[in-house]
């Protein structure tokens, strides 16, 4: 998914240069998409694991920036609340409109005028994991 959020199309039309929370937005909807399409009561516990690595190495990163304690809870709580609020909103993504889709993508991706781009781009990504299974896309990588 990192690699999925280094797509230099996502940031072609970007207003101004991208930034980390730029990247943390794509890379959460990505996962967001991700977490809603493999969400079975079969996968419950590796995609909880899954979840908890993410946000370890998230508060990692934010540590590493040089964020003090107080507010790397802080932005981890809003980061949090940023995802499931995602999942929350994409919930009925097939059922959508377009119009309705791009009004979710506005929500979140504020640097960028492209929703109807983004709004294919998810499509495709979301029909690129339902092609798939979960195990292909964790299959490699190692139990940490």
């Amino acid at each position: 998914m990192i690699d999925l959020t280094r797509n230099k199309d996502l940031y072609d039309d970007f207003k101004k240069q991208d930034i980390f929370s730029d990247r943390l937005i794509y890379f959460l909807l990505h996962f967001a998409f991700f977490l809603k399409t493999f969400k079975t009561d079969e996968n419950k516990k590796i995609l909880q694991e899954i979840y908890d690595y993410l946000f370890r190495q998230l508060e990692l990163s934010i540590r590493e920036i040089g964020y003090g304690d107080q507010s790397i809870n802080k932005k981890m709580k809003d980061y949090i609340n940023l995802l499931h609020s995602m999942i929350d909103k994409i919930h009925n993504w097939e059922h959508l409109k377009q119009d309705e889709k791009s009004f979710i993508i506005k929500k979140f991706v504020l640097n960028t005028e492209n929703f109807t781009f983004l709004v294919d781009y998810f499509d495709n990504f979301r029909q690129k994991l339902l092609n798939n299974t979960l195990n292909s896309y964790i299959k490699g990588v190692d139990n940490q």
